[in-house]
């Protein structure tokens, strides 16, 4: 492909086998002749929360034709890992050349991906394995600017989900609202949460309402990447299932299922797999094209 010529854009939504539900992804399968602005300008242009944007992967780097590099882009800048644009992009390419085993090289690190059929929706299932998690407490003086940039008070915090940043590829602070209707009602100033997470170097800010022992409910707020809030977050949900085990707040071989999107009107179902004695986390999600 020469450097002027326009590559194939696709759109894919993932963590939804409804393509008006989940979170969708612009996906450029071949960006061999894309220079980091021409990839920015395509994210720009789609407006998506992330697009992913596929290339050859290092030299001797998995099987080939089934090993790449995977970087994304916001509207506003390059992120170094995006849970649903590497779903998107692994059910894309599942499509073209087959279920099976995938691995991205991205900023973050090495991302194996399993693509497998998915018997409820009749399409694709991606199943990501993050990178190796993180956590660190948040000080005081930033999480009382969090929450005035939020516009919620100390004592809407749940109490049993500790706030802390986390990270499986990104950082991301979480949050825990003590109800669904504080979840719900989401108006926050977008310019003061930025300067927050830039200086934080936040990906996002993950609220969290407890459903049950397993079942969280989920909002992410992404003004650094120039939107409001992202519909269905698979690096947050990599950071926060590594949190949840960190603290002890799930069994240390566990399965979570995160609710996001509801209050956007794109509902999206992730999948966290917690396994003892692997730090990893594994988040899995169908996926569907989006027909412009």
């Amino acid at each position: 492909m020469t450097s002027d010529a326009q590559p194939e854009i696709l759109r894919y939504t993932a963590f939804s086998s409804d393509p008006a539900g989940g979170n969708p992804a612009g996906v450029v399968l071949d960006a061999s002749g894309l220079d980091d602005a021409g990839m920015l300008a395509i994210a720009a242009e789609l407006g998506y929360s992330e697009s992913a944007f596929l290339t050859a992967p290092p030299q001797g780097f998995g099987e080939p034709g089934r090993a790449f590099t995977l970087r994304f882009f916001s509207p506003k800048a390059e992120v170094p890992f995006c849970g649903h644009a590497t779903v998107a992009t692994a059910i894309a390419l599942g499509e073209r050349i087959g279920a099976g085993e995938l691995i991205f090289a991205t900023p973050a690190g090495t991302v194996p991906v399993t693509v497998a059929e998915d018997p409820a929706s009749g399409g694709l299932r991606a199943t990501l394995t993050s990178v190796e998690p993180r956590s660190e407490p948040v000080g005081e003086k930033d999480l009382a600017e969090a929450l005035a940039a939020l516009d919620w008070r100390a004592e809407e915090l749940d109490g049993t989900i500790p706030p802390r940043i986390a990270f499986a590829g990104a950082r991301h602070l979480v949050l825990g609202a003590s109800t669904r209707e504080r979840l719900a009602d989401l108006a926050y100033d977008f310019d003061r949460l930025t300067a927050l997470m830039l200086r934080l170097d936040l990906t996002t800010v993950q609220l969290v309402w407890r459903a049950s022992d397993s079942v969280f409910h989920v909002r992410d707020p992404f003004p650094v990447g120039g939107v409001v809030e992202d519909p269905a977050t698979g690096a947050a949900a990599a950071a926060f299932g590594a949190y949840a085990r960190e603290l002890g707040l799930v069994d240390a071989e566990s399965e979570l299922t995160l609710h996001q999107g509801e209050d956007l009107g794109r509902p999206g179902v992730l999948t966290v797999t917690l396994r003892a004695g692997d730090s990893r986390v594994r988040v899995s999600g169908v996926g569907t094209r989006i027909v412009a």
